[in-house]
């Protein structure tokens, strides 16, 4: 059951975002194929989720892990406000950052489970506090993070316990999605809006973690910093193409 490295996961993901991201040049995807490429990508950013708990568990230092995402964010950041004042002019605009979501969820992890400092009882408080205010900031400013921020919790917090793990994922997922559905006139828009507002899917990336064998796959720089390269990449040059096309 376990096949794939995951570099080899991390592959098909990132086509699967690719498709996610296509419908946003005019006229190139059916509304309805928009729709249905939302639904078979839930599963992407909590896969990458996924790999952030993993490379907290297993690097050398957590703090360093946690500021290159951050690092990232801030390119990412940097590289959405140049090209959104270059095409603003049509419209395009890219607010996508998934390397902050990763990065506060990264840093939850760090308040919660990080290291601990014996005799001192009022770091503990100040841990959850520092958690809570994490999590708020997440829910206004980062992509995703009603998915993400508690996705990762669980799944690092419930790692030794699989069960409860996916159990958990179903029942936020379930919430997630009766909270997103709303009937409006005609069953195709109620249809539409409801694979519009699909996050709660993201237990669908469970195949996946069944199919990931716990490797890395290649020790290079190229896998190490593909996903930190292709994913701006790949939404600035959807970006530029749909200002032409537009």
């Amino acid at each position: 059951m376990k096949k794939y490295n995951a570099f080899q996961i991390k592959l098909l993901m990132a086509l699967l975002m690719v498709l996610d991201h296509l419908p946003h040049i005019p006229g190139l995807v059916p509304p309805v194929w928009a729709g249905i490429f939302h639904v078979l990508t839930r599963c992407v950013a909590v896969w990458f989720a996924y790999m952030a708990v993993e490379g907290f568990v297993h690097t050398h230092s957590r703090l360093r892990y946690n500021l290159r995402l951050f690092l990232w964010s801030g390119i990412m950041l940097l590289g959405n406000l140049l090209l959104n004042r270059l095409l603003g002019s049509r419209g395009i605009a890219v607010y996508n950052n998934i390397f902050l979501t990763l990065a506060l969820g990264v840093l939850l992890l760090n308040l919660l489970w990080g290291s601990r400092t014996p005799g001192r009882p009022w770091a503990a408080a100040a841990r959850i506090l520092g958690a809570l205010a994490v999590s708020l900031f997440g829910l206004v400013f980062a992509e995703g993070a009603l998915v993400l921020l508690p996705f990762m919790v669980i799944t690092y917090g419930l790692r030794e316990k699989p069960r409860l793990r996916n159990t958990l994922y179903f029942l936020w997922g379930g919430l997630l999605l009766a909270a997103s559905y709303v009937p409006y006139e005609t069953v195709e828009e109620t249809v539409s809006m409801f694979l519009y507002n699909s996050d709660g899917m993201f237990f669908t990336v469970l195949p996946f973690l069944y199919l990931y064998n716990g490797q890395r796959g290649p020790n290079t720089r190229f896998s190490k910093y593909f996903f930190y390269v292709f994913y701006p990449a790949h939404l600035w040059l959807i970006a530029v193409i749909a200002y032409f096309a537009a």
